[in-house]
């Protein structure tokens, strides 16, 4: 009897031990993080505490100082040099010209984000993750270029434009604007607009450049934009933590600091410097800091991957609304002022606190290291199902200190360019492009000798201008050929990366440019010479944008 009851025992025991190896995977597998991703508009590398910034520059960032404090910043991360492009390329993971996203889209114009592209929410939608966006878009207008289109399952208070563009049928900023060109305007510019999956978008209200906040009368200014996408931010945070079983992705894009500046009224004077940007600032890191302080409160913190960055390099040229840029060069150039941008991420458990990052790492790589982080792997075919490449690589190793950043190389683009108008490899950069400058290489840095955004391409015939970013990250003293410092070997490894580059558009093509650039001049001789100029100016003419800015 008793021999009976120990083998029954034991069977038992032998089933029950199976049972939890079999549960034992599933259980061993890693829970999936949440990711929350915030992204400010044109903030300086020099406006924020941790980049020497904050309150020795009349602006204190208390709530940014302390996402520092517990995570990885990062002094040589880079984006694109304007807001569509620089979005365009942490949405898709892939260079702007492939996606045709390389120039500021503005309103009236239609189109945008192509549907074949992936977007870090419809990538990560296929790990289970629960999607959300709100803020600033600026990746066109047509329905199949929204958010909603492309992967987020809602999107709340999504605005399609830079700030100033709201500006353009307001009579109180632009009196002298003829009416019809007013009424064109205000017909065209659309305002918040929110809508699930699916579904058509709605507007919530027009936005204007005044201090009015009358949403049920279908108006609010610029100054109040920032306030409703901290609060769709939050009550999502707050629906989210109801089912904390399932992973969610949250873009949090915040409609400051770009021009014009119109703080909130709370905000107004509260910065050290009462300067309408430095007030700004302070806006900006108070409503990070309560979208951080939310995500603690709910219990999310310990689960959640938190990555902060910014579009773009400072627009000096709209100094003194503008951002501070240790580098010389501004916002619309592949200067490293344009380029190099502020970049902050939190993980708990896998990123140790504190630590400075100095790895050349990017926008683009957000695509890839996300995907890895939720256990994603990246398609191979676009959602088309045609072949298709990312420019992205998985940054989790420098995230949590395993290994060195796969990332050896960054190229710069402006707009129309294929080919890079600057690389970096390693420390030296050697730059192609001379937009912007229009002075004495050593007088570079002052405003009034960049021309910046309205700086026409000017390219070497040949010989690049050489720096080398660990000694001369202010790009003063070209050192491509000199009688001491000669670098001219450096051209064989920049040579060796492009022509990597170039071979990926004959195995990928890039797509139809999704915004409206300047594509002359065209000369008498040209018209004379070539038939299919002829053609061109038949069918379509010369292409001439409006002037809306960056």
């Amino acid at each position: 009897m008793r021999t009976f009851q120990f083998r029954g025992l034991s069977v038992c025991c032998l089933m029950l031990v199976g049972l939890l190896g079999m549960a034992l995977p599933g259980e061993a597998e890693a829970k999936k993080p949440n990711i929350l991703f915030i992204v400010s508009d044109d903030t300086g590398y020099g406006d924020l505490g941790p980049y020497g910034g904050g309150t020795g520059r009349g602006m204190p960032t208390p709530n940014i100082d302390k996402m520092a404090e517990e995570g990885m910043t990062f002094f040589s991360f880079y984006a694109q040099p304007s807001c569509t492009p620089g979005r365009a390329a942490m949405q898709t993971g892939r260079i702007p010209n492939r996606s045709g996203m390389t120039t500021v889209a503005f309103q009236g114009q239609g189109g945008g984000l192509p549907q074949a592209e992936w977007t870090l929410a419809s990538v990560l939608k296929k790990g289970g993750y629960r999607t959300y966006f709100t803020g600033k878009w600026h990746l066109g207008e047509s329905d199949y270029a929204l958010p909603n289109a492309h992967g987020y399952d809602v999107m709340e208070h999504c605005f399609l434009y830079h700030c100033n563009a709201y500006t353009y049928g307001d009579p109180e900023w632009f009196p002298d604007m003829p009416e019809k060109m007013r009424e064109l305007f205000q017909k065209v510019t659309k305002g918040s607009l929110s809508g699930k999956a699916g579904e058509a978008p709605k507007e919530d209200f027009k936005v204007n450049g005044e201090y009015v906040d009358k949403p049920e009368e279908g108006i609010v200014g610029i100054p109040f934009l920032d306030k409703y996408v901290e609060q769709s931010g939050i009550a999502f945070l707050e629906e989210a933590a109801k089912n904390p079983d399932q992973p969610f992705f949250i873009n949090i894009n915040f409609m400051k600091v770009h021009q014009p500046n119109l703080p909130a009224p709370e905000f107004i004077h509260k910065s050290l410097s009462k300067t309408k940007y430095a007030d700004s600032i302070v806006e900006l890191d108070t409503r990070i800091g309560n979208v951080m302080k939310k995500l603690e409160e709910l219990g999310l913190a310990e689960d959640t991957l938190v990555f902060y960055t910014t579009d773009n390099g400072a627009w000096q040229d709209v100094y003194p609304d503008s951002g501070y840029t240790p580098f010389r060069g501004t916002k619309g150039t592949v200067r490293e002022g344009g380029n190099r941008v502020p970049a902050i991420a939190i993980w708990p458990g896998k990123i140790k606190p504190g630590v400075r990052n100095h790895d050349i790492i990017g926008g683009l790589d957000l695509m890839a290291t996300f995907a890895s982080a939720a256990g994603v792997e990246l398609p191979k075919n676009d959602r088309e199902d045609k072949p298709m490449m990312f420019d992205s690589h998985d940054m989790i190793p420098v995230l949590t200190g395993t290994g060195e950043s796969p990332r050896k190389a960054w190229f710069y683009f402006t707009e129309n360019e294929l080919s890079p108008g600057a690389i970096r490899v390693a420390n030296y950069k050697a730059v192609f492009n001379l937009r912007g400058d229009d002075g004495q290489a050593t007088g570079g840095l002052a405003v009034d000798s960049n021309l910046g955004w309205k700086g026409a391409e000017k390219y070497v015939a040949g010989v690049p201008q050489i720096f080398d970013l660990y000694q001369d990250p202010q790009e003063r003293y070209d050192i491509f050929m000199n009688n001491y410092t000669e670098r001219t070997w450096t051209l064989v490894g920049f040579n060796m990366a492009v022509a990597e580059l170039m071979k990926t558009y004959a195995k990928y093509p890039p797509r139809k440019l999704q915004s409206e650039i300047y594509t002359g001049p065209v000369t008498i001789s040209d018209y004379e010479r070539y038939e299919d100029v002829r053609e061109i100016l038949k069918k379509g003419g010369i292409a001439i944008p409006l002037p809306t800015g960056n």
